[in-house]
């Protein structure tokens, strides 16, 4: 399984000398499996660039799963570049709600906010049917799994499994908040245990929570405790704060990074910047 970051910015993307090193654009995440089949999840301003990569590589047979509504996760559809190819055949999955795709998509493409309508795209969209998003699914050779997330107006977070490898996706999960919909926490431990690779939400920091409470994000310390108690190989820290400069997430990542060694663990933690590459 091969897996790159497109986008790992929070609720807004961001430009500037200060965020070089982490990029700028928003969620969306690229993942091929062993045999050949691509798999999109979430369309951020990320999105964006990886459009144009699959339209040089001629890559026109696309899986795209969602995890939630929120602006970030879907401002870059409409600059998709294959959608605007007929040749593109691209396979919604209507996670997490029914009819998300046709419903949610075309607003964000309704006039007076684009000037061309989710209709008038050329690609050939299918929708998968039946697909209960609480259950495994197959893409190829990829198994999925859903979890609900802790965010407002729900979500959902996956788990991708290829030969005994697994990556657990988790962004926009608040951990000690019960959203409406979500689970107990001692099921997201569940959810991630072993998992090769996790990337989860770490918003915010211990001093900035308490007054964003219930917007849906979690501390960088929770993402990490979480990641310790589910015996994680690898932890990304995910939905980087658009405020947050490299430096500042450099001095988490080695906050996080002093903790893992005082508590004599072997799990490798570190910020999932933009075009970064995991293969599992």
């Amino acid at each position: 399984m091969y897996i790159r970051c497109w986008g790992s910015r929070g609720s807004v993307p961001v430009s500037g000398r200060d965020y070089i090193r982490y990029g700028g654009d928003t969620t969306c995440i690229e993942i091929r499996n062993q045999v050949g089949d691509i798999v999109i999840v979430d369309a951020g301003t990320g999105i964006r660039r990886l459009g144009r990569l699959l339209a040089e590589e001629g890559c026109r047979d696309l899986h795209m799963i969602f995890t939630h509504a929120h602006w970030d996760h879907v401002m870059g559809f409409p600059f998709f570049k294959p959608i605007y190819d007929a040749r593109t055949r691209l396979r919604m999955y209507r996670c997490p709600y029914s009819k998300f795709v046709e419903t949610m998509l075309s607003k964000v493409m309704a006039p007076p906010y684009f000037p061309v309508p989710y209709g008038e795209t050329s690609a050939m969209v299918s929708y998968a049917e039946d697909i209960s998003c609480r259950v495994s699914f197959q893409i190829g050779t990829l198994a999925v799994e859903a979890i609900p997330l802790s965010h407002p107006n729900t979500g959902m977070g996956y788990k991708f499994t290829e030969g005994g490898r697994s990556f657990v996706f988790l962004t926009d999960n608040e951990l000690h908040y019960h959203h409406a919909g979500s689970v107990p926490y001692d099921r997201y431990i569940e959810f991630v245990a072993g998992a090769d690779l996790l990337m989860h939400d770490a918003e915010y920091t211990p001093e900035e929570y308490p007054s964003r409470r219930r917007w849906g994000h979690s501390t960088f310390m929770d993402a990490l405790a979480l990641a310790l108690e589910g015996g994680v190989q690898r932890l990304g820290l995910f939905h980087l704060n658009q405020d947050r400069t490299d430096r500042q997430v450099d001095a988490i990542v080695s906050k996080c990074r002093e903790i893992v060694d005082l508590r004599g663990k072997a799990l490798e933690c570190f910020a999932v910047g933009t075009d970064m590459e995991f293969s599992l």
